[in-house]
């Protein structure tokens, strides 16, 4: 078992073994002392895992129930997660109880938002079933959920108590969110590690993806160890978000999925950083390149006017301007504070 320690204010396990989402149970009761457990899982991943999962709990002791809501970043609101609070205050949830998050990054970031919150906080468990989820979202603590004026702009940091990934899950996920998963891969390859950039370009990340898992999932745990709450270094972590949130906004959270749209935004900005002469010459092909190999879209008809005005709300933008995330060279990468009202003339 690849085992990745996270020394957080409240230290968990990162686990990465194929099949270990069977041994749900032993594994949370090692961590905790629940009576009882909500398994919060979305209508399609709750569909294929979410018996396996429960009765695992059970078998274990865990008086356990799962709350299962319509897939979709659509419903990633505030009245599904009134909905999970109603939920697990009829099951007579206490504050030492516990909440399993059971999907993708939608479902994590819900599920651990709603453990925060809930009765001012409980304990949760993280099992991601998507690459993007196993990769970045399950790891490092943000939960939160979408209102009308943006993407995650209502959220809380709250760290798991132990993440169990199971790359067998994979196996069931549509092609589509595979390359959605790859956008996020790209991503520390691009901000922190050449090396795994190379690996990506000269292999088939699926034919290792356990490696790469691991891989990532350090490379995050080193940053939110440094910058837990994001005051500093951890905004790295947000290369081609910025402007990939927009997109995402832009399409209404439907038409355009996260990996995408982070894709898309990280060849925009290299490609902003070359002209600025901030990026070293070369560095957004080298990201095009890369993207459209695993099926990722690495442009849109989106106006960078439009991309603008959405950052002005966008939760990173303070004080008249934005933090934005660049590149020096693959591997190397840096903040630059740039004035909103400037902002549509650089990425232009």
């Amino acid at each position: 078992m690849r085992t990745v320690r996270v020394n957080t204010n409240t230290p968990y396990d990162i686990l990465i073994e194929r099949g270990l989402i069977a041994k749900t149970g032993e594994l949370v009761k090692s961590v905790s002392n629940s009576s009882k457990v909500c398994v919060i899982t979305d209508s399609n991943v709750g569909a294929i895992y979410g018996n396996t999962v429960v009765n695992s709990l059970k078998n274990e002791g865990f008086d356990t129930v799962m709350f299962t809501f319509e897939a979709g970043e659509k419903n990633k609101r505030l009245d599904t997660i009134s909905a999970m609070y109603s939920y697990m205050a009829d099951f007579n949830m206490s504050r030492r109880d516990l909440v399993v998050a059971l999907g993708g990054g939608v479902t994590g970031d819900m599920a651990g938002f709603a453990a925060a919150t809930y009765m001012r906080g409980i304990n949760f468990v993280q099992i991601p079933t998507s690459l993007l989820a196993q990769v970045d979202s399950s790891v490092g603590g943000k939960t939160g959920v979408d209102i009308e004026q943006g993407k995650n702009l209502v959220g809380a940091f709250h760290q798991p108590i132990l993440v169990i990934i199971d790359p067998d899950t994979l196996s069931t996920l549509p092609e589509l969110y595979l390359s959605d998963g790859m956008g996020e891969v790209i991503k520390y390859g691009c901000i922190k590690d050449e090396k795994l950039f190379e690996t990506l370009e000269n292999e088939n990340a699926f034919d290792i993806i356990d490696e790469i898992t691991e891989i990532c999932v350090s490379i995050k745990r080193d940053v939110v160890e440094r910058d837990e709450k994001e005051s500093g270094e951890r905004m790295l972590l947000n290369f081609g978000h910025t402007l990939g949130h927009s997109l995402e906004k832009i399409y209404n959270f439907e038409g355009l999925s996260h990996g995408q749209a982070v894709a898309i935004g990280m060849v925009m900005i290299a490609k902003a950083g070359e002209r600025a002469e901030l990026t070293e010459k070369g560095s957004a092909e080298r990201i095009k390149k890369l993207c459209e190999k695993y099926r990722l879209p690495t442009s849109d008809n989106a106006s960078a006017k439009d991309i603008a005005d959405i950052c002005r709300s966008d939760k990173k933008a303070s004080g008249g301007s934005v933090n934005l995330v660049l590149l020096h060279k693959i591997g190397d990468s840096f903040t630059k504070k740039t004035e909103l009202s400037k902002l549509e003339d650089f990425i232009g």
